[in-house]
């Protein structure tokens, strides 16, 4: 793999991992459309943990308050939440194992991935458009976490996006919308790590190119780092809107491209 090729993976994860357009399915698509090889599952495992350092970055502060509050303080807001992101984790670890053989084959087709891009758009938008914002990252409860999580589960299909289903989901049951977002990117610090410990035992021997390799996990973590701060930025002024529309044309795009094929 070229220092290019490692880049722009990191890149593509650092920007899909958190915003609505889902890594996975442009982790996937660009080897499909620029005929470049796999990356394979170990190159795959440290993009996914330099966006892990990117979320345990810039939430630390939040965490260590959380675990503190939910180890010794349960009936606190903190507290309350702590278990609420706990609870939330289950559904989705459940799903990925039974899914597991299927996440890695038949979930990557393109022509798949192109339509649960357009899909999602559609949801993402309508959700977040016709939901009102009544409820605080605070008040958001087991229920409604155990449905965050339920729904975290769809995100195995490229192109759904878990960050971009769990917010639609979030908006869905009336939860503000940057209220919403936190809470996914809360979320996606123990599932990304569990996740990647769980991956990591498939390639224990496997061997990597070093400075690509370290490349690709730098360069996520920062583009993860800057898309965070964005998107949470954003979503104080706008909607979802503009990430409907950018999945509109890139599963239309793949839909021709593999019918052409």
């Amino acid at each position: 793999m070229s220092l290019l090729e490692a880049i722009i993976y990191g890149i593509v994860q650092g920007l899909g991992e958190f915003l609505p357009i889902s890594s996975t399915a442009h982790i996937v698509l660009a080897p499909w459309l620029f005929g470049w090889e796999d990356p394979g599952l170990a190159f795959d495992i440290a993009l996914h943990m330099g966006t892990l350092v990117a979320v345990a970055v810039f939430f630390w502060k939040d965490w260590i308050r959380l675990i503190k509050a939910g180890l010794t303080d349960v009936k606190s807001s903190d507290g309350k939440l702590f278990w609420c992101l706990v609870l939330a984790c289950i559904p989705g670890g459940i799903l990925g194992l039974i899914f597991e053989e299927y996440i890695e084959t038949v979930f990557r087709n393109p022509l798949l991935i192109g339509i649960a891009l357009i899909v999602m758009g559609f949801v993402i938008y309508i959700a977040d458009r016709y939901s009102k914002s009544e409820v605080e990252l605070k008040d958001v409860g087991p229920k409604r976490s155990l449905l965050i999580g339920v729904s975290q589960g769809l995100a195995m299909i490229p192109g759904v996006s878990r960050s971009g289903i769990t917010m639609a989901t979030g908006r869905a049951l009336k939860i503000k919308r940057e209220d919403a977002a936190r809470f996914t990117f809360l979320l996606s610090t123990p599932f990304i790590l569990l996740s990647g410990l769980y991956k990591a035992k498939d390639i224990v021997n496997v061997s990597v190119e070093a400075l690509p390799f370290a490349v690709a996990i730098v360069t996520s973590a920062v583009v993860g780092l800057l898309s965070i701060k964005f998107l949470l930025g954003y979503l104080k002024r706008k909607g979802f809107g503009i990430f409907a529309v950018y999945r509109f044309i890139l599963g239309a795009i793949v839909i021709a491209v593999y019918l052409l094929r």
